[in-house]
């Protein structure tokens, strides 16, 4: 961590454009090390996703039209 530190305190002499680059030489070794999943891997994580937005979605539209049809009549039978 005091290594970053020194570092960032010694590049602030730097340029703006000699900063970025750095910093894009920095995003690209981190990319490199990123471990990316299989289109297998891909395919089932995305399936589980859009099933569980629809499913999501569903519950939360069952929900809206209970607690509408329930408040409507509540209110009707007030007024």
């Amino acid at each position: 961590m005091q290594v970053v530190a020194t570092e960032a305190l010694a590049s602030t002499g730097r340029s703006w454009l000699g900063r970025v680059v750095d910093f894009l030489r920095d995003v690209q070794g981190e990319i490199r090390k990123v471990t990316w999943p299989t289109w297998d891997e891909l395919k089932k994580a995305t399936t589980v996703i859009v099933l569980f937005v629809i499913l999501l979605g569903l519950v939360i539209g069952l929900m809206d039209s209970i607690l509408q049809f329930v408040f409507v009549t509540a209110v009707a039978k007030f007024f």
